[in-house]
């Protein structure tokens, strides 16, 4: 668990740099700091979403996910439990930057795959890597947002302590083919994200979280096709 906590700390380490900045640059400098954290994201999102993985799997699995999103209020809900720790109730940027930081430093084949390698064989080198991405981009994000990017600390913490301690079970159920599947829904929840920033189109990305649960299973279903 010592390297997730390693983890945790890179974001909240780059989310004090963050505000730190975003309290010495003016207002006029945040459409610039949006931008950057969009382009970047949007990078990161299609180098996630390059590989092999079923067009069809990860359609059905974002519309279906998508429904049950929206049925449950994922994001809403999500927002306002980020928003309940903000000294300002009415501040939704601390609730949407947790949100977004979650998504971001969760969403990746390094979150899983590293974690597993952690805690079965002793590897932590992807997750010391990881650490430092993170730490980067919770600086670029605590600038767009503020401070509720820190509280995405908890989460890193809590879901990849769960690969780490519970690996040598997830791991074979999973398969190289499962963790390549969550990974790409993944990205394409961080072009979600990357929209949002840029102001393309406002996305309610949360509502589409269990795409990441669905895909493996459509996945594998898929497999079995004749295409």
């Amino acid at each position: 668990m010592g390297v997730t906590i390693i983890n945790s700390i890179s974001v909240v380490i780059g989310g004090l740099i963050g505000l730190i900045l975003k309290s010495r640059v003016s207002s006029s400098f945040k459409s610039v700091v949006m931008t950057s954290a969009g382009i970047v994201t949007l990078i990161l999102a299609i180098d996630m979403t390059r590989g092999d993985a079923s067009v069809i799997a990860l359609l059905f699995s974002l519309i279906i996910g998508g429904f049950i999103g929206y049925a449950l209020k994922i994001e809403d809900r999500i927002i306002g439990l980020g928003t309940h720790f903000s000294k300002n109730k009415d501040d939704l940027n601390f609730g949407i930057g947790f949100l977004n930081a979650a998504i971001l430093f969760c969403s990746g084949a390094m979150s899983i795959v590293g974690s597993i390698q952690a805690g079965t064989g002793g590897d932590v080198s992807l997750i010391l890597i990881k650490s430092i991405m993170d730490g980067f981009m919770a600086i670029v994000f605590a600038s767009a947002y503020g401070s509720g990017v820190l509280l995405s600390a908890v989460v890193v913490f809590v879901y990849q302590g769960f690969f780490v301690l519970f690996g040598a079970i997830i791991s074979p159920l999973l398969g190289e083919e499962g963790i390549a599947y969550i990974a790409t829904a993944g990205g394409y929840l961080l072009i979600m994200i990357a929209l949002n920033l840029l102001e393309v189109k406002k996305v309610k990305t949360a509502n589409f979280l269990p795409a990441l649960v669905l895909a493996p299973i459509f996945g594998y279903f898929v497999s079995f096709l004749p295409i």
